[in-house]
Order: structure tokens, then sequence, then C-alpha cells
């Protein structure tokens, strides 16, 4: 699978930002989302690469939007990177059991980032 267009999920707009534009310097199209419920129906109108998902989000948490989208036979091809503050182990494990296929605590470095993506490329 190669990845070439990346949703990024997350309610600050400076990670936004952030994200956007390392992917964006690195060739990636991206769009983004600014809550879960968005993200979830962004996800299935755009149909993704790759999600970059945040946990802490008002509303839907990004652990139940990933649960959402690993269990939606639309959406659950679609590799999700949790992306956030949440550094505990029991968070990391709960991520993972909620689909996520990989796990980054914030700040991140460009250079993490981009390794995790090029394990699905």
């Amino acid at each position: 699978m190669s990845i070439k267009k990346v949703l990024v999920v997350d309610d600050s707009p400076t990670e936004r930002f952030y994200l956007v534009d390392i992917l964006r310097k690195h060739g990636f199209d991206t769009e983004t989302a600014e809550s879960g419920d968005e993200g979830i129906a962004k996800a299935k109108a755009i149909l993704p690469d790759l999600i970059l998902m945040d946990v802490v989000m008002p509303g839907i948490n990004g652990f139940q939007v990933t649960r959402m989208l690993s269990r939606d036979d639309a959406t659950k091809a679609i590799p999700v990177i949790m992306c956030t503050s949440k550094g505990q182990e029991t968070d990391r494990v709960w991520g993972m059991r909620q689909g996520a296929v990989a796990y980054l605590v914030k700040p991140i470095a460009a250079d993490d980032l981009l390794e995790k993506i090029r394990n699905f490329d």
C-alpha cells in the first residue's frame, strides 16, 4: 500500500498545522478534521490511505473514533496512528486495542512520524 493521502484528526489548530506541514513537505496530500465526528465523516467520504488521530478532543474521543473506524467495513482497512499527549503505557495498549497500528506521544518528532508512515509504504 502506498501512502499518498493522510487525514489528520486533531482539535488543536497548532497540532494540525504542524502535522500537515511535515506531511506536505514530504509529498503527502492532506485533509484535516477538527473533531472525532468530522474525522469519521471525512474518513468515509475521502477514504484516506492513513489517519493520524488525536485522542483528547471534545465530544467523541480518538479512542472511540478509532474503534468505530476499525469496525466499519468502509474504513477498517485504513491504518490509524494515534498522535496524542496521553503517554501512559495503559493508554498505548488501549489505543492499539481500539484498532490503531501505531502510537506516538506528543510532541511528535518529524522523523518518528515519517518512520511510522514508511512502515505502511
